[in-house]
């Protein structure tokens, strides 16, 4: 699945610019992390209302009992929110769970920081394959 247009991996060239630019699109994701999944406690059930700032271009509203609007809340969290969002609204068993699918939902880098920073994010797809 090709990368998200916002993704500036998605470029097949690039400038030395390009690459700045790529890396600061990296550090913007790797900075919001959580030290450890552990961290991540957020709800498994029940409709999630998200902040404005994290969903600010579509639902705000997500059924977390509906696969569809628990893997767009995931989505989401993981492009949009900030490091304080991570643990309120993600929880490390559900993202482990989906990740096989919801890593080919998020943009290339999203995927490559987060299976960087947690080596079962990638192990878990690995085990799915």
């Amino acid at each position: 699945m090709p990368s998200s247009p916002h993704d500036p991996a998605s470029t097949p060239k690039q400038s030395a610019t390009d690459a700045e630019d790529l890396a600061m699109y990296r550090e913007k994701f790797r900075c919001r992390l959580p030290g450890s999944l552990d961290e991540l406690h957020g709800p498994t059930r029940g409709v999630v209302q998200l902040p404005l700032h994290v969903a600010w271009s579509g639902m705000t509203s997500y059924d977390l009992d509906k696969p569809r609007q628990r893997m767009g809340l995931y989505r989401t969290v993981l492009h949009d929110g900030l490091r304080d969002d991570l643990p309120r609204y993600l929880d490390q068993n559900l993202l482990l769970q989906m990740w096989p699918v919801l890593r080919t939902l998020v943009g290339r880098t999203v995927r490559t920081v987060w299976e960087d920073a947690f080596p079962q994010l990638a192990a878990r797809t690995q085990a799915a394959a």
